[in-house]
C-alpha cells in the first residue's frame, strides 16, 4: 500500500527517512554526505515521485521503493 508522504507528520516522516539512509549498505557514492544531506535528497525524490512510501501490511513495515521497482499493477497518480 502506498502512503502519501505529504500525509505523515513531520516528525513521523523524519523518522522514517532518517532511517533509511542510516541502514547498511546505502550508498550515496564516493563523497560522504551529512545526515541531514541525506534526508533533504530522499524527501526530494519523494516530492519528484521517484520514490514512494510502501507499506507492507503482512510484515507490518513501511520502506521507500523507487518508482520504476513498484509493480505495474499499483496506478499513480500525476
Amino acid at each position: 500500500m502506498i502512503i502519501p508522504h505529504r500525509e505523515l507528520s513531520p516528525e513521523a516522516l523524519q523518522g522514517i527517512i532518517e532511517d533509511f539512509v542510516t541502514r547498511d549498505g546505502t550508498d550515496y557514492g564516493e563523497v560522504e554526505a551529512t545526515l541531514k544531506e541525506k534526508v533533504d535528497q530522499v524527501k526530494r525524490q519523494l516530492d519528484k515521485g521517484n520514490y514512494f512510501l510502501l507499506y507492507d501490511t503482512e510484515l507490518q513495515t513501511i520502506g521507500l521503493v523507487a518508482k520504476d521497482q513498484l509493480s505495474d499493477s499499483i496506478s499513480f497518480e500525476d
